[in-house]
């Protein structure tokens, strides 16, 4: 399933964990707080146990949005809608 991963993290100790747990899941950035890729159910499953691990609840937060394939061509995106440093080639051929 595709997923788009989001948060909004205030420490940069939980916020470069969570985006090293990402990219250990096999998530692509997008942005610098955005993650997008295909991942597995029991693996959205971990993603969801290890960031409610990882965050303060009372401070972050992260939000995890499956999409479907057929949603996801339907994407719209204006102006820098990735950071072109960060975005694998991978990526940026799912929207073109």
């Amino acid at each position: 399933m595709l997923i788009w991963a989001i948060y909004d993290i205030h420490e940069n100790k939980i916020r470069a964990k969570i985006a090293k747990y990402c990219k250990q899941k096999g998530l692509y950035r997008v942005q610098k707080s955005v993650f997008l890729g295909e991942i597995e159910k029991n693996q959205l499953d971990e993603l969801k146990v290890e960031s409610e691990k990882i965050i303060q609840k009372e401070k972050d937060s992260v939000y995890i949005f499956p999409m479907c394939d057929q949603d996801f061509k339907k994407v719209i995106l204006l102006g820098q809608a990735f950071d072109k440093e960060l975005v694998t080639d991978e990526i940026q051929s799912l929207f073109l």
